[in-house]
């Protein structure tokens, strides 16, 4: 299967999954609690039946594995991850920063992802080996001389348990600014060179899968809190930079008192 298909394919799902979202937004919609204390909307729920409606007629043979809706062929060696609303709490509030996350993996790593946002209109597309197009045009990550220099943002200060909150206010304290919320947003952002850092704990592979080829490909890096490649037995600690060079800038400030497993 060549890419090209592929991320023709993305691009439809994407469509799809915004065509199910958009009559939801900052309308009436039923809400719910999932296991885990997190909301999940009629919108996302619609969104990832699209998809999934989609894939199962275009790549019958493939792997999913959706928030939603749980994980199909799990043996298969190429998976499609999916996350039809990422920031669903942005999304309830009326908020157009959250995102549709789709994601190619082949044996694990993720080689084509999409952060679409479908109210706004905007879309980043990165696939392993080819440049990140925002709107089909290239985006660039910015050069960041120094962390004195760099926007760190993350989604939420509840989302760190523990000591890995104290690590987080060693490297924010060390930036010059610190924003919150944004989810999938953040990624697309620092993508298109307007934030350097984004520092995040316990995401899963829905999360995450989509956004390394985006970042990599617009000449930023991710990575986990050690520094390793992000895959599908990642452990959830994110980091996403726009400048590679401040890699060990931010994890010596991240582990600084101690390495927290």
């Amino acid at each position: 299967m060549a890419i090209s298909d592929d991320i023709a394919l993305a691009h439809a799902l994407a469509d799809a999954a915004g065509a199910a979202i958009r009559p939801f937004f900052r309308a009436p919609f039923v809400i719910e609690d999932k296991d885990d204390a997190s909301p999940v909307t009629e919108a996302d729920q619609a969104a990832e039946l699209a998809i999934r409606a989609m894939l199962e007629k275009e790549r019958p043979a493939d792997g999913i594995v959706g928030e939603e809706y749980g994980t199909v062929r799990p043996d298969a060696a190429r998976q499609w991850v999916l996350d039809p609303i990422d920031g669903t709490r942005s999304f309830i509030a009326g908020r157009p920063i959250f995102g549709t996350l789709i994601a190619l993996c082949q044996d694990g790593w993720p080689v084509l992802g999409i952060i679409d946002q479908p109210i706004s209109g905007e879309r980043w597309t990165g696939a392993m080996g080819k440049p990140t197009l925002f709107n089909g045009a290239p985006a660039r990550t910015r050069r960041c001389r120094a962390l004195d220099q760099a926007i760190l943002a993350s989604t939420g200060p509840q989302y760190f348990e523990g000591c890995t909150g104290e690590h987080f206010a060693l490297l924010a304290r060390q930036c010059r600014d610190t924003v919150w919320g944004g989810d999938c947003y953040n990624y697309a952002l620092l993508a298109s060179g307007q934030i350097d850092i984004v520092v995040e704990t316990g995401l899963k592979l829905h999360d995450i899968a989509a956004l390394v080829p985006v970042v990599e490909g617009a000449g930023g890096r991710m990575c986990d809190w050690n520094g390793d490649p992000l895959t599908d037995a990642s452990d959830g600690r994110v980091i996403a930079l726009g400048d590679p060079a401040r890699l060990d800038d931010v994890l010596e400030a991240l582990h600084k008192g101690g390495h927290e497993h």
